[in-house]
């Protein structure tokens, strides 16, 4: 992008793993009781959160949610299954047990979480031992006026950008319209079909409707994309032994056209969808917020009235 670069982008999004401390990572994996469930972690303190740190007291919960267990075609066995023996870090069948960022811990059996203690051990609400590879779509266009003139944010003079975002039903917040991987699934057939099914609802359409969405989505979806981020994504959801990675992919509709046409309608986990004007100002699910800001730096758009420190190469 031309705009300078600033305190943030110079940690290049993809290496940015190694270059934070780990506090920035796990604040919503330690968090109690475990979403959908009345379990309650153990608590770990800040200092003791990376595996480096010897703790010898170290007595995690181990919960794994009757969902799981019951075996779905999205899951896992349990580990000490007869008949399941995995192939971690690496590709088994169909299942992509490799990280996105490198090689995992292997102990007595069961992958170790790369970034740290969570106070919980199993895998909770997670289908798979290991990651568990989720794609988020982050369409966006620029907010215009009834003549069709850029809007521009009246503070900073930069242009607003807006994405579609949908409104969780588990939790209520706004966030960008994801999904995980299906097995043998390439990550940008995942993209495109977790925005159809969410943010248009294709589930629900004829075969007609269908195939004329994909023909409006197909433009836009096969244009050039930016990666915003790939890799571990601190989640609520995440265990000891099992946790979410995501790529996150920004897909730019910069004259508005294609996205203009196509009705969004939510689809089934997602309660409302909707253009959001996107600024500092925007509570988002789990990592998002951090996606969407690498997304506005991209494109020089507005994200604060703060300037903020000026940071000097």
């Amino acid at each position: 992008s031309n705009s300078s670069p600033n305190c943030w982008s110079r940690l290049h999004p993809v290496n940015m793993f190694n270059s934070y401390s780990v506090k920035f990572y796990h604040s919503k994996a330690l968090t109690s009781p475990y979403p959908g469930s009345c379990v309650e972690r153990s608590q770990v303190p800040e200092d003791k959160v990376g595996w480096l740190t010897e703790w010898k007291d170290y007595n995690p919960v181990e919960y794994t949610a009757k969902s799981v267990l019951a075996g779905p075609s999205w899951a896992d066995p349990q580990i000490n299954d007869k008949s399941f023996s995995p192939k971690f870090n690496e590709r088994d069948g169909e299942v992509e047990r490799k990280s996105l960022n490198g090689l995992y811990v292997v102990e007595n059996g069961r992958p170790r979480n790369p970034v740290g203690r969570t106070g919980l051990t199993g895998r909770g609400l997670l289908g798979r031992w290991g990651p568990n590879h989720a794609a988020d779509p982050i369409v966006t266009r620029w907010k215009r006026d009834g003549s069709g003139n850029k809007v521009a944010h009246p503070v900073t003079g930069k242009n607003i950008l807006q994405f579609v975002a949908i409104k969780r039903r588990d939790c209520g917040e706004w966030a960008i319209p994801g999904g995980m991987v299906d097995p043998g699934e390439k990550i940008t057939a995942t993209l495109k079909r977790e925005f159809e099914e969410e943010a248009l609802n294709a589930l629900q359409k004829s075969p007609e409707e269908k195939a004329k969405l994909e023909k409006q989505l197909h433009k836009l979806f096969s244009q050039e994309h930016f990666v915003v981020y790939r890799g571990y994504v601190d989640d609520p959801r995440n265990t000891d032994n099992a946790w979410m990675e995501t790529e996150a992919v920004n897909y730019h509709d910069e004259t508005g056209e294609t996205m203009d046409n196509l009705p969004l309608e939510a689809g089934d986990d997602a309660g409302v969808v909707k253009w959001v004007d996107i600024s500092e100002k925007l509570e988002l699910y789990a990592s998002h917020s951090y996606f969407i800001k690498l997304v506005t730096e991209k494109w020089g758009a507005h994200w604060s009235e703060d300037p903020g420190p000026e940071c000097h190469e």
